[in-house]
């Protein structure tokens, strides 16, 4: 196989993993700050929410 074809399949490869693991992690932020803002407002409800949030 031509080394610049490989070059740039590994480099593909790279990217494409790269780019696809931001989404997953900006949704899991959004959840673990939503949930944080969620026990703030109601201290008693913590046990509740973090089971929820662990699922």
């Amino acid at each position: 196989m031509n080394p610049l074809i490989s070059a740039a399949s590994v480099i593909a490869a790279g990217l494409a993993v790269g780019l696809a693991s931001i989404g997953p992690g900006i949704g899991q932020g959004i959840a673990a700050g939503q949930a944080v803002e969620g026990i703030a407002r109601q201290p008693e409800a913590e046990g509740k929410i973090r089971g929820i949030e662990l699922q």
